[in-house]
């Protein structure tokens, strides 16, 4: 791959699931999630899907996905590095990389970049937001627990 152009990513998409069709290799993208709201944290998550098409490259590309923590000043969660390759400059690279146990220790804002060759071509954000009291219906609250 030439080191001074590197692909464009097209879209990014975080989801539960996506199924290629046999036949066209065409890609069916499941659920997508754009926030994730629990009662309570740390959270694990079972299974998602980092979904995203890039353009414009050219022969092999080293690729690295990553999840950060933007909160705590971008701690690496989760990181895999893989290996594209480009037949033509017009051809779309569909990549699927499924996640399974990724924790989300608190509410707050995560990024899943795209990295080519070492330079970033794009993110998706996910805001996990708590919600609810975390308490079963009827449960009060602990003496000495905050509001």
């Amino acid at each position: 791959m030439d080191k001074g152009v590197p692909p464009i990513m097209l879209s990014a998409i975080i989801c539960d699931r996506v199924i290629f069709d046999r036949l066209t290799g065409m890609p069916s993208v499941i659920n997508i999630i754009q926030n994730m709201n629990a009662p309570k944290y740390p959270i694990h998550n079972s299974s998602m899907v980092f979904f995203c098409e890039l353009t414009d490259g050219h022969g092999k590309t080293k690729t690295t996905i990553r999840l950060i923590d933007v909160e705590r000043e971008e701690k690496v969660i989760f990181e895999q590095e893989g290996e594209v390759e480009f037949q033509d400059v017009k051809q779309v690279m569909t990549m699927a990389l499924n996640l399974r146990g990724v924790v989300f220790e608190h509410p707050g804002e995560y990024r899943f970049q795209l990295l080519v060759g070492g330079t970033l071509v794009g993110e998706r954000r996910l805001i996990c937001r708590q919600i609810g009291s975390g308490r079963k219906p009827g449960e009060q609250k602990q003496e000495g627990e905050g509001a």
